[in-house]
């Protein structure tokens, strides 16, 4: 499956975004679709993921509340909406997808074996 990023740019502290990531080929139910952030300096870190095939969204403890992840199977597409930015959430977004991944392992970016490219998000006054 090959993955597209899209929808980062520049907003104000408190104010919203929200990313796609459209995928190709078939069966995308199957999939597990996380998202993360790499900011300069850092590790890539877990944000949230919509396991595959109904089973549920999960997400980091430092965006619970702020963004929500959901998905459209007849797009082939996962969104992650974010509200009530902060600078802090500044980073290169990416999104993965596996087919395969136990619950323990979603927060894993280890463990995702297709990658889109990243969109970067900016939150700055």
């Amino acid at each position: 499956v090959q993955l597209q990023a899209s929808g980062g740019g520049l907003v104000q502290p408190g104010g919203s975004l929200r990313l796609s990531c459209a995928a190709s080929g078939s069966s995308f139910r199957r999939y597990t679709v996380g998202w993360f952030r790499q900011a300069p300096g850092h590790e890539r870190e877990f944000i949230a993921a919509d396991r595959r095939s109904g089973g549920g969204a999960i997400y980091a403890d430092s965006v619970k509340g702020r963004f929500t992840i959901s998905r459209d199977n007849a797009k082939s597409t996962v969104y992650l909406q974010m509200d009530n930015l902060k600078p802090e959430d500044t980073a290169l977004y990416f999104c993965a997808a596996d087919a395969s991944l136990i619950l323990s392992s979603v927060p894993d970016a280890r463990q995702y074996d297709y990658w889109g490219q990243g969109t970067q998000v900016t939150v700055s006054s």
